[in-house]
């Protein structure tokens, strides 16, 4: 389940986690666990909710928070 930073219009940003990154073509995204980036409760949502169905129109941006095995980059190299 991908994490990632969700940067609303207007908004603070948001961090929860996706089932999938979203395709071009979807209208919604549902985000689990939506919390601050500090990790606090969103202040526009309860405190219970687990849950955020987001319509794309007031999503600006998304990103995709690396886990620790993607973290290291792997290249090519010229051995001489």
């Amino acid at each position: 389940m991908p994490s990632i930073v969700l940067h609303l219009m207007n908004e603070d940003p948001i961090l929860g986690e996706v089932e999938a990154v979203p395709n071009p073509g979807d209208t919604t995204l549902l985000v689990r666990n939506p919390r601050r980036r500090d990790g606090k409760d969103v202040p526009y949502l309860d405190g219970n909710i687990t849950s955020v169905i987001f319509p794309m129109h007031k999503v600006s941006f998304i990103e995709i928070v690396a886990t620790e095995g993607e973290e290291e980059i792997i290249s090519h190299v010229r051995e001489k």
